[in-house]
């Protein structure tokens, strides 16, 4: 597996509920719900309601608990099982960051230790839940990609390529899912397939791949070339870099629709 980089890891599925204002807005809620759901145990609405407030003020893990209880009640609720799985890797990527932050100021092989169950606590979580989401609709490609980040996470290569194969076909999934081929292969020392991998992202499209991901797959490509001494595919790398790097700076920019 590749050395450890210290970053920010996000949820890449989560989506923030809509109310969230709404919820930060009425302070003394919590309070009501918590009074309530001790009233009405089978109210599921109750149970969403206070578990959104739970995760709103960071607290995933009094979030999980109580969705667990709201599952027991009804097992059939997607809503539930959703918000569930939700609370689940939140709880998981908020010790992930913990550890991260933690490692950040001391460096002793406790932490260290500690922070390698973090993460491979993060990539499995990520594993369960995706793996139970594409179950249950074999349709979300989407998810393959995540799940193979998580295996790529835990160090298991080809089986994070080998998850990827059906996205392949999709025009919208492919640049990435090239993209995580291209860093197996790279990290099992297969060079040249991973450059293959890399020139799938950027160099070989109908539709282009977006800038990012195009600028991630050719700088990867370039260090590569450079240590093939390949002079002419690093030309040509650069060449392909540059011009992802002035579509980002021409772009709009991130959280920007570039409507006014």
């Amino acid at each position: 597996m590749a050395e450890t980089e210290h970053r920010t890891p996000t949820n890449p599925l989560s989506t923030r509920p809509d109310t969230v204002d709404n919820l930060r807005s009425k302070p003394n809620r919590r309070q009501e719900l918590e009074k309530l759901v001790r009233e009405h145990a089978v109210e599921i609405d109750l149970y969403l309601e206070l578990a959104a407030i739970h995760r709103v003020e960071d607290r995933p893990l009094e979030a999980r608990r109580l969705l667990q209880q709201a599952l027991q009640l009804n097992k059939e609720d997607p809503r539930v099982l959703w918000e569930f799985e939700e609370a689940t890797l939140a709880r998981s990527l908020q010790q992930y960051r913990e550890v991260s932050d933690l490692a950040e100021r001391l460096h002793t092989p406790e932490v260290d230790r500690e922070l390698k169950r973090a993460e491979a606590d993060w990539a499995n979580r990520r594993l369960e839940v995706c793996r139970a989401r594409l179950a249950r609709d074999p349709a979300k490609h989407q998810l393959r990609l995540v799940i193979a980040e998580a295996l790529y996470d835990l160090g298991m290569y080809q089986e994070a390529c080998d998850e990827v194969q059906p996205c392949l076909d999709f025009d919208a999934y492919s640049p990435s899912a090239h993209l995580i081929c291209g860093k197996c292969l790279a990290d099992m020392g297969r060079d040249l397939e991973a450059l293959a991998a890399y020139r799938a992202v950027a160099m070989r499209r109908a539709v282009p791949a977006p800038a990012r991901v195009r600028a991630t797959a050719m700088k990867a490509a370039v260090d590569i070339a450079r240590r093939l001494n390949l002079e002419l595919s690093v030309e040509r790398y650069q060449h392909a870099l540059e011009a992802a790097e002035h579509d980002i700076a021409s772009g709009p920019k991130p959280g920007t629709t570039g409507n006014h």
